[in-house]
């Protein structure tokens, strides 16, 4: 049983998220707090598991939270919950780097916040049975001359956990994830999670960015990610991150689309793209340019998603090679990417 501290100032909010987490056999709900001061106390007290933590709160925020939180002797996980704003990015970040293990936003429309339900109790979970990796092999000195690709929307973030987790070793490959997100920082801050738990180094994308073996690249929310082919001093074809302020497309920036269809023009049948949980129909158009450049396609199955448009659209186009649990995801990547040429 996973024993959590529901932290939150907003009766609401405490109402809403202990009744969603109770639904689950696997999570008891062993208390709430209702600011930061009282937090600590129960904390103490009660030594959860994992903890829920709003950031704005009277008497003591989040963050205070978190300072007081690194030198008590018990260690509970924390789960941050963050409102969807520039603010909410900017503290969702500096909570990170003050040691919280994981963030959740909170959508803007209250009345659609039981949709967060799934999300909620996965990352409870993954908080308590994901180990961090405490060394990682460094990205490869070489460009990369092999891309993976992946993309995702609502439900995507725990299953990111599960798939960079599920990865043995590094991979002689370049990983570029695409994950909708607003901008302001949250993609920064998912790729701090992310390095946590992968064998290989994540980092969010920079304009000029160089592909390199090895290496887990999140796309900066914003900006779409277009991959741009290029070849090294020796001879080595690759490519190069360009951030393109090029209108929404699906209603989004970055687009899967934009990504996948760049880099699959880029790296050719060096090329392997899997669709995660999404809604709507971006990654459909950008996987079938990965098959038709020579790529290797493939989609989660839908029962490991939340929702499962973008993988939809894919399959509608008659573009996917395999359809797999997400937990057989990684592996197959990896016996695909060592079987390839180049």
């Amino acid at each position: 049983m996973i024993r959590v501290l529901v932290i939150d100032d907003s009766l609401f909010m405490r109402t809403i998220i202990t009744d969603m987490l109770r639904k689950d056999p696997e999570i008891e709900v062993v208390g709430i707090a209702t600011n930061g001061e009282d937090g600590l106390v129960k904390i103490d007290e009660l030594k959860p598991d994992v903890i829920t933590l709003d950031i704005e709160m009277p008497k003591m925020d989040g963050i205070e939270v978190l300072k007081h939180k690194a030198a008590m002797k018990h260690q509970p996980k924390t789960l941050m919950l963050s409102s969807l704003t520039s603010q909410g990015a900017l503290m969702t970040k500096k909570a990170m780097a003050y040691g919280a293990d994981d963030f959740m936003m909170k959508p803007k429309d209250l009345a659609r916040i039981r949709g967060i339900s799934q999300e909620l109790v996965t990352k409870v979970k993954n908080l308590v049975n994901i180990a961090y990796i405490s060394r990682k092999a460094g990205p490869s000195a070489e460009m990369a001359n092999k891309i993976v690709l992946v993309g995702s929307s609502a439900g995507g973030p725990p299953m990111l956990d599960v798939l960079l987790s599920s990865f043995t070793t590094s991979i002689p490959a370049a990983i570029m994830i695409t994950q909708h997100m607003p901008e302001g920082g949250f993609t920064a801050a998912l790729a701090a999670r992310l390095n946590r738990l992968s064998p290989m180094p994540v980092k969010e994308t920079e304009n000029g960015d160089v592909l390199s073996s090895g290496q887990v690249y999140v796309s900066m929310a914003g900006y779409h990610t277009v991959i741009s082919s290029m070849i090294s001093q020796s001879g080595v074809k690759g490519g190069r991150v360009i951030h393109s302020r090029a209108p929404l497309e699906h209603s989004v920036r970055p687009a899967v689309n934009k990504t996948f269809s760049s880099a699959a023009a880029a790296f050719g049948p060096l090329t392997v793209s899997t669709i995660l949980s999404g809604m709507g129909s971006d990654g459909g158009d950008g996987t079938l340019a990965v098959k038709q450049h020579g790529g290797t396609t493939m989609v989660v199955r839908e029962s490991d998603c939340l929702v499962y448009g973008m993988a939809r659209a894919a399959l509608k186009l008659d573009c996917v090679d395999s359809v797999l649990p997400l937990r057989s995801m990684a592996g197959e990547i990896t016996r695909v990417v060592k079987t390839m040429g180049g």
